[in-house]
């Protein structure tokens, strides 16, 4: 009993550190487009999931591995080991604008962790933590004459916006089957962090003046659910095809806003000094945000242990995100997901290569950004395309624990070319490590 809790305190201690960790990142993003609404949304999907262009509404059980799936909590009924799941994640990105050098930034993090552990025989606990969205960019505006018509005005004005940050989402969530077809599950999740925005106003070569500095800043937390089903129709002892539906509520959360304006100059060597002096700094009362409600549609076609391929659709309510009771202007979104798995021979004892999950998939996306030109009043949708691919690499067993590898890239492409906007093209990679073991069972020695 006492290595049953020495082991599961272990657990939610490594938890409560990583999420500490990722509570205080700053940037994990460069895109420009990460600016809009919250951030960049990330959809809630481990790697081995990523590999399969974000397969996961109506998968469970992995080539009989568990596998823990926090987008469809319903999942959840199909561990029948203790799971635990930690991943890092690092991404290169470089936009493109008509008439401007391409930039390339990387970013590199702590992806996620998550745990869960069967409480009866078709049920069973996760909890862990997730990036919900990332926040960072940075870019600049040059106007000449100071802004002004005036050709008395020689010096140039720069205008500087950018932005750091992200919200993270811990979750604890429980999934049970009914029967042998049906499983439910649903997650409760905090959803906390800081998003920070900086717009400053720089007269770089006029010699004396005083630079100021906007910062705005929201702390943001509150509380959200995802619920989910899945639905299996056997169509023999190994073939089968799965319905699966998850959704996020509509929950508001708390957000509290604060600014501060500030005053500061460069040294002779172009280094910019401590500010001088904050001519303003409010705090304001905490405020609501209400988040959209998401629906996911999976079907998968699985051949145990051998196939897997699925397709799924998602439409997401962004139109009605409010921060403070202001709409943010964004749009609805819809996503499309298709995505295999392949794996050659897994009970193979003399081909490794033939034990080893070989994964591909394609994603379309509709975001919810939509950019007003006001040269000639034009909307343009931002929209989304990637290849995703991956492997699951399995370890050496021992009698009672089992071993994988998951990695995965997505290459793809967002925004265009069109109305002076910013093109990107990324390539994103994933790796996590997957334990299952029999931790918290009982074992029976002997027999009455």
């Amino acid at each position: 009993m006492m290595i049953k809790y020495t082991r599961f305190f272990i657990t939610f201690l490594l938890a409560l550190i990583v999420f500490q960790a990722r509570s205080q990142s700053t940037a994990t993003t460069s895109s420009p487009y990460s600016r809009y609404g919250l951030g960049d949304i990330t959809p809630q999907v481990l790697p081995q999931n990523i590999a399969m262009g974000d397969l996961s509404v109506a998968t469970n059980s992995l080539n009989g591995y568990s596998d823990i799936n926090p987008l469809n909590p319903a999942s959840y009924g199909k561990i029948a080991l203790t799971v635990a799941d930690v991943g890092i994640y690092g991404s290169s990105l470089t936009l493109n604008q008509t008439g401007q050098k391409s930039q390339t930034d990387g970013n590199f993090r702590l992806s996620h962790v998550a745990f869960a552990f069967p409480v009866t025989k078709h049920s069973a606990l996760s909890f862990g933590l997730l990036p919900y969205s990332e926040f960072g960019y940075n870019y600049k505006i040059t106007s000449a004459n100071l802004g002004t018509s005036s050709s008395v005005d020689t010096n140039a004005v720069n205008h500087i916006y950018s932005g750091e940050g992200g919200l993270s989402k811990a979750y604890l969530g429980y999934g049970f089957g009914i029967g042998k077809h049906l499983l439910l599950g649903a997650n409760v999740s905090y959803i906390f962090g800081k998003l920070k925005e900086y717009s400053s106003t720089e007269i770089p070569n006029l010699a004396g003046t005083l630079d100021s500095r906007v910062e705005n800043d929201y702390a943001i937390g509150g509380v959200d659910y995802d619920f989910g089903g899945q639905y299996t129709i056997d169509l023999s002892a190994t073939k089968h095809i799965i319905f699966g539906y998850s959704g996020s509520s509509s929950s508001s959360i708390t957000s509290q806003y604060s600014s501060f304006v500030s005053l500061y100059t460069y040294d002779s060597s172009g280094n910019q000094n401590v500010p001088i002096d904050t001519l303003a700094s409010t705090k304001n009362p905490k405020d609501k945000i209400k988040l959209p409600m998401i629906n996911h549609f999976g079907l998968t076609f699985v051949n145990d242990n051998k196939l897997l391929v699925g397709a799924e659709y998602s439409t997401s309510n962004w139109s009605q995100l409010t921060i403070g009771g202001v709409n943010q202007g964004l749009q609805n979104s819809k996503t499309y997901n298709l995505g295999a798995s392949f794996t050659p021979n897994i009970y193979a004892l003399n081909n490794y290569w033939a034990t080893v999950d070989y994964k591909l998939g394609v994603i379309y996306d509709q975001t919810y950004i939509d950019v007003n030109n006001p040269l000639n009043n034009t909307n343009t949708n931002i929209k989304n395309y990637a290849l995703t691919f991956g492997l699951g690499l399995p370890l050496r067993p021992n009698v009672t624990s089992f071993y994988k590898i998951n990695f995965s890239a997505e290459v793809g492409r967002r925004g265009t070319l069109d109305n002076g906007l910013i093109k990107e093209n990324y390539v994103n990679l994933h790796l996590s490590f997957t334990l299952n073991d029999r931790w918290f069972m009982k074992y029976k020695i002997g027999q009455e």
